[in-house]
C-alpha cells in the first residue's frame, strides 16, 4: 500500500476582539514586487499561487466566509520588522488593524521581535497602505494591550446620498488605510445587534456596491487604494468619562462581517469624529463591536492629506493565540481548495 504525501501549510491563529487572524509564516508565498503594495498586485493576479493558497485557507472546510489572515513577506525597508499581505475570502486588502494587533502580539510571543516584559515594544510592519506599527505593552511578561498605530487618515466627503432597499441614506466617506463608508444604523431602522445581523450585512453590501465605483471613492494619489472597502454601520452610545462611546459593525469585502470593532474601520471613524470635534485631542473613543468586544482609540495630528486635515489613529485592544495548524490538500479531494456559502 502506498501513500501520497502532500505539502503541509503551517499557520498560527489568533483572534483580536473576536475576529480571527491566520498567520502564514513558514515558507509563505512570495509574490513578485519590490514593495508590499506591489506584491499585493501580483498576489491578486495569482501568478505564483498566492491567491490559490488564500482560497485554501479561507474557504470551507479549512476556513469560513468570515476568515481573515496574512502572509508574512519582506518589508519595504530594513527598519521594519516584516511585511504582510492581508487576505480574506474575496481577495487581498490594503489594510487590517485587527491583524496588525494580532501580528504584534504574535511577533513578541514568538521572539521574532524581542519584547520588553515590563514595557512597550514597537513592532514595525509594512503593509500595502504604508508603514504601521503595533505597540505591544506587557507587565511581568503578560499582555496588557496592543495598540495599532495606523497611517495618516482623513475625511474624504460627507453626506453622500445612497438609494437602498431601506430608503435613501447619507454616507460619510473617510480613509484610514482603506476607504470606508459610515452610515448611522438607525437611519435604516436597524441597531447594531446580533439579532439584526442578516439585515446589517444586506444594507452594508448595498452601500458598498453603490459607492465603490463612485468619484468620491477614488484615492487621489494611489489608485490601488481606491474603492470602498467596507461599510461601517454605527450606533451612538452617548459620551463617557473619557470621550464618545459608539457601537459598530463593519461589513467589508462582499458581505464579510468583522467580529471585532474593526481596527482600520475604527481609524476611519476616528478621522470623522476628530474632524467634527466629537473626539477631541486627549479624549478616547470607546468603540464596541456587534459581539460587545471593545477597542479604545485616540489620535494625534498628521500633515494634511489631499488638502484635508489628517490624523494618526491609535487603536488599542488585545489578541490571543487560538491554535497552531498544519493544513494539506489531498490530491484526490474532489472539493479542491474548498467553497463558501455566502
Amino acid at each position: 500500500m502506498t501513500s501520497t504525501r502532500t505539502p503541509m501549510i503551517a499557520t498560527t491563529d489568533y483572534h483580536t476582539a473576536g475576529e480571527p487572524f491566520r498567520i502564514v509564516h513558514e515558507q509563505p508565498p512570495l509574490p513578485a514586487g519590490l514593495t508590499v503594495a506591489e506584491r499585493r498586485v501580483s498576489a491578486i493576479a495569482d501568478d505564483d499561487g498566492a491567491d490559490g493558497l488564500r482560497r485554501l485557507l479561507c474557504q470551507e472546510p479549512r476556513g469560513h466566509a468570515d476568515m481573515y489572515g496574512g502572509f508574512i513577506v519582506p518589508p519595504d525597508e530594513d527598519d521594519a520588522h516584516f511585511g504582510v499581505l492581508f487576505w480574506h475570502k474575496d481577495g487581498f486588502s490594503t489594510a487590517c488593524g485587527h491583524g496588525t494587533i494580532a501580528l504584534g502580539v504574535w511577533a513578541t510571543d514568538t521572539g521574532l521581535v524581542e519584547g520588553d516584559p515590563d514595557g512597550i515594544t514597537e513592532v514595525r510592519i509594512d503593509v500595502p497602505s504604508g508603514r504601521v506599527a503595533a505597540l505591544v505593552e506587557r507587565r511581568r511578561g503578560a499582555l496588557v494591550r496592543a495598540t495599532f498605530r495606523n497611517v495618516a487618515s482623513h475625511v474624504i466627503t460627507r453626506g453622500v446620498a445612497v438609494e437602498t432597499s431601506r430608503g435613501r441614506v447619507l454616507a460619510d466617506l473617510s480613509f484610514s488605510g482603506a476607504i470606508y463608508a459610515s452610515v448611522r444604523a438607525a437611519d435604516v431602522d436597524l441597531a447594531v445587534t446580533p439579532q439584526h445581523y442578516t439585515d446589517l450585512i444586506a444594507i452594508g453590501r448595498e452601500v458598498k456596491h453603490a459607492l465603490t465605483e463612485s468619484a468620491e471613492a477614488r484615492h487621489a494619489s494611489d489608485p490601488r487604494l481606491s474603492g470602498v472597502y467596507g461599510t461601517i454601520l454605527w450606533d451612538d452610545l452617548g459620551r463617557g468619562e473619557t470621550g464618545p462611546r459608539q457601537r459598530n459593525v463593519t461589513v467589508f469585502a462582499d458581505g464579510e462581517v468583522d467580529r471585532s470593532p474593526c481596527g482600520s474601520g475604527t481609524g476611519a471613524r476616528v478621522a470623522l469624529l476628530a474632524d467634527e470635534g466629537a473626539l477631541r485631542a486627549g479624549e478616547v473613543l470607546e468603540h464596541r463591536s456587534i459581539v460587545d468586544t471593545v477597542f479604545h482609540a485616540s489620535w494625534e495630528p498628521a500633515p494634511a492629506l489631499e488638502g484635508a486635515s489628517a490624523v494618526i489613529p491609535y487603536v488599542s485592544g488585545t489578541a490571543h493565540r487560538t491554535g497552531e495548524h498544519r493544513f494539506a490538500l489531498d490530491p484526490s479531494d474532489s472539493l479542491g481548495d474548498g467553497f463558501v456559502l455566502r
